[in-house]
């Protein structure tokens, strides 16, 4: 309902202004030219967050100045909090970053965003940057059109910064003219009540734009005119701090609730900020009037004191936030609760984490491992193992030997509940990342999807291998009751060797595929058939021709499940880096290999056996 009424609002507004000042037309094609070289250069640092930005996030917020270093250069080198913003929510939502990160992050990217004002005020007032403009405008253009996403990067870079300069340009000229029709510091409005009322226009104009930086420029052009008070120009640059949030908050609305979290710290931080700016506004006007004093800035230049302003309000507020920071995030995460729901529903895959390749491959390994472990739970309960057993120290083969009762488990049910909503949500979100993210990356895309299919083929021969299991593991007969409980001891080792090597693998320097060869023996010569105990049990008449059928068939199961669950664990477990993935796949051994080594082994056995 406001969206409806609020775009009409806007256009008519426009219209009318068109309408009352042709030179009001300057000013705003100039807004609207600086707010596409916005959106180009944010499309051009884009192209280079493919891998880039993504691990220099990763490895620069285990502490709180790491994360808020990382903010302050990340946003003065892209000119655009907004972008760190959405960056920092879509990584948080990939579970890549804490709370607390997050919020270092935001705090510096409100610092950061400051050297914005001093480029403008400093620069981009004072030389005819319109010049500068137009060949970075035909250079860019030219790059977007070719094939390389380095050389199109480069280009909306390129572009991006000529329409901001040329944005800038306009908006300067435009209020230059503008004084000849209308003087607007006849509206100027004296104390508080001027404060709080600029405030509030600085607030709307950022949220109509989505962009401080567009903000700013108009109010230090309007400042440079001469059209807007040094007093109402300091209030319009708190607005337009606080109207920024608008960004992260409409960035949440797809993200999960830690992005919702991030968003709200970012609006408590913009809103504290800017009420101890508006209540020590002389405090700070002294701070303004010593620092510009200190390095020589004239009395008369406004524009420079009111970056030197909103520089100044902005490391305030963050000296002032930071001892309460944990105090922040307990407090957001006890007010943002995560919903219960009765199906198990995606952790990491929202539309906030699309666009970033590295952050849409973490999203959904992470999440394909959360598809595991709720599988986990089925595999283990299914052949009557308790998770606990199979991750403890103790001895599987006596655990499988004690006499148990069967685990209690629905397990189409629990299937349904934990696993197919979920496996059904990481195959629609890898088809939509495959439309969104450079073909590069489709090979990893699919081999994730392959693990959450290895997962759920594995969970399908549970629920067969379950029907005689049930039956088997308590039956009288030894024989068969043994041979049930191979079954049970070898998917169970399976698991806790993967639990192993699943710790293992969080450290890059282990090569877990390799660590995966002895799994596959293992399971090679567990076969029944193959090694000769079906014949055994059958000549001896030790089991009956319907148990001898229901072994070789279950066997088949348990090989089957064993080997997806390893397959799962060569795409899950082993090394992230590219590189070094296709290195261990290059050295591991192939299936040829494997039986070669297995004949072999055979043979050595039975000549030791003659």
């Amino acid at each position: 309902m406001i969206r409806k009424i609020f775009l009409p609002s806007i256009l008519i507004i426009l219209t009318y202004g068109f309408w009352i000042s042709p030179d009001f037309k300057e000013i705003a094609a100039g807004v609207a030219i600086f707010l596409f070289g916005m959106l180009s250069l944010e499309e051009g640092f884009k192209a280079f967050t493919g891998g880039t930005l993504e691990r220099i996030l990763r490895n620069s917020t285990n502490r709180y100045w790491k994360s808020l270093s990382f903010g302050i250069v990340s946003t003065t080198i892209m000119q655009s909090s907004s972008l760190v913003s959405v960056i920092t929510i879509s990584f948080l939502s990939a579970g890549l970053i804490t709370l607390a990160a997050g919020i270092g992050i935001i705090f510096g990217a409100n610092i950061g965003t400051t050297t914005g004002a001093w480029l403008i005020a400093g620069l981009g007032l004072k030389v005819k940057i319109s010049a500068y403009a137009m060949p970075m405008l035909a250079f860019g253009i030219i790059m977007v059109f070719q094939k390389s996403n380095t050389y199109k990067g480069l280009g909306y870079i390129l572009a991006g910064l000529g329409f901001l300069f040329l944005g800038i340009h306009h908006m300067k000229e435009g209020f230059e003219a503008f004084k000849s029709t209308i003087d607007l510091t006849e509206f100027a409005v004296a104390g508080y009540p001027g404060l709080f009322l600029f405030a509030g226009i600085g607030i709307f104009a950022t949220v109509v734009m989505q962009s401080s930086h567009a903000t700013l420029v108009l109010i230090l052009t309007g400042l440079a005119a001469g059209q807007i008070t040094y007093e109402n120009a300091l209030a319009l640059a708190i607005g337009a701090n606080v109207g920024t949030c608008i960004t992260a908050i409409l960035g949440s609305l797809s993200a999960n609730v830690e992005g919702k979290r991030l968003a709200a710290a970012h609006l408590v931080f913009n809103v504290i900020t800017g009420v101890i700016a508006i209540v020590f506004i002389q405090q700070f006007l002294w701070g303004v009037e010593s620092i510009s004093a200190l390095v020589g800035i004239a009395d008369e230049d406004y524009t420079l004191k009111l970056a030197v302003f909103h520089t100044l309000f902005n490391i305030t507020g963050v000296l002032v936030m930071t001892p309460f920071i944990s105090m922040l995030v307990t407090k957001l995460e006890s007010m943002l609760r995560a919903k219960e729901v009765s199906v198990v529903e995606p952790k990491y895959l929202y539309d906030a984490t699309m666009g970033f390749p590295d952050t849409v491959m973490e999203s959904v390994r992470k999440e394909t491992l959360h598809l595991y472990d709720n599988a986990l739970e089925i595999i283990a309960h299914g052949v009557s193992l308790h998770r606990r057993d199979v991750f403890s120290s103790a001895d599987l083969s006596e655990i499988v030997e004690k006499p148990h009762k069967v685990i209690d488990i629905d397990i189409d049910e629990v299937y349904g509940r934990n696993v197919k909503v979920l496996y059904g949500a990481i195959v629609s979100y890898i088809s939509e990342a495959q439309t969104q993210i450079t073909s590069e990356y489709s090979e990893d895309l699919y081999s994730l999807r392959l693990a959450g299919r290895h997962i759920v083929e594995a969970l399908k021969d549970v629920k067969h291998l379950r029907k005689n299991l049930a039956t088997y593991m308590v039956s009288d007969n030894e024989h068969i009751r043994a041979e049930y409980n191979k079954f049970r001891l070898q998917i169970g080792n399976i698991l806790r060797e993967l639990g192993d090597l699943r710790i293992q693998s969080e450290d890059p320097d282990n090569i877990t595929i390799l660590n995966l060869d002895g799994l596959k023996a293992e399971i090679e010569e567990i076969d029944v058939v193959a090694n000769g105990s079906l014949d055994h049990l059958i000549r001896e008449n030790l089991i009956t021709e319907k148990m001898a059928t229901s072994i070789m068939n279950d066997s088949a199961y348990t090989f089957d499940i064993s080997k997806n669950l390893i397959d799962m664990a060569e795409i899950l477990f082993a090394a992230r880096a590219l590189d070094l993935r296709e290195a261990e796949q290059d050295i591991a051994l192939n299936e040829d290999e494997l039986e070669q080594i297995i004949e072999e082994v055979e043979a050595e056995e039975k000549a030791q056996d003659r």
